[in-house]
């Protein structure tokens, strides 16, 4: 009676073991996501509330390169280790994700800055270089000729809620890992519709 329970269990190890490996029907093994990846997610990101943010669809997975900070720490840190198919759920504090409101990134500037003929409402996001670089800005509200402005990210100083459905998982050539980004087919087709970038 004891053989049999040792054996038993000992086959039940196996399985267990064979299950972490992640190994496919084709006894290859998958492969893990390191910072050389290059991962395409299916997401639906949601704030405090459930009210949601932003996603990404099956027919247009988010694409992108782990390691070059492409999409926020903390879900790049979730993300390793992980294979095709896998599918999760995480939530990030603001320091794993945009970082907190900083006051310093709020000012104000004159109106006669800003284009004669564009409209300016609360909530306006517009380009603007600061300091060399180019950076998002949004409109917070104006009175007279002074309009504030502020630089934080959108999703700063917000709790963010990911579900996530790993699709694709593939190493980055050394050209993608030279110029940082993914390439999508023939050249450097750019898809920077998303939050993450």
């Amino acid at each position: 009676m004891l053989t049999v329970l040792i054996s038993s269990r000992k086959q039940k190890i196996s399985t267990e073991k064979y299950r972490i490996l992640g190994l496919s029907s084709k006894d290859e093994p998958m492969q893990l996501i390191d910072s050389k990846s290059v991962v395409g997610i299916v997401y639906t990101l949601k704030g405090d509330v459930g009210e949601v943010l932003d996603k990404s669809t099956e027919e247009d997975p988010f694409v992108f390169l782990m390691g070059v900070e492409a999409i926020v720490r903390g879900l790049e840190r979730t993300l390793t280790g992980k294979s095709e198919g896998e599918e999760f759920t995480v939530t990030l504090q603001p320091e794993d994700a945009y970082g907190e409101r900083s006051p310093d990134l709020i000012g104000e500037v004159a109106r006669s800055q800003f284009p004669p003929d564009m409209e300016l409402r609360p909530g306006l996001r517009f380009q603007g270089e600061v300091a060399g670089g180019i950076r998002m800005f949004t409109v917070n509200g104006f009175e007279g000729d002074k309009v504030t402005i502020d630089a934080n990210h959108e999703l700063a100083g917000k709790t963010l809620n990911f579900e996530v459905r790993i699709v694709s998982v593939r190493p980055a050539t050394a050209e993608e890992l030279s110029h940082k980004h993914v390439h999508h087919g023939d050249g450097c087709g750019h898809d920077h519709g998303h939050h993450h970038h």
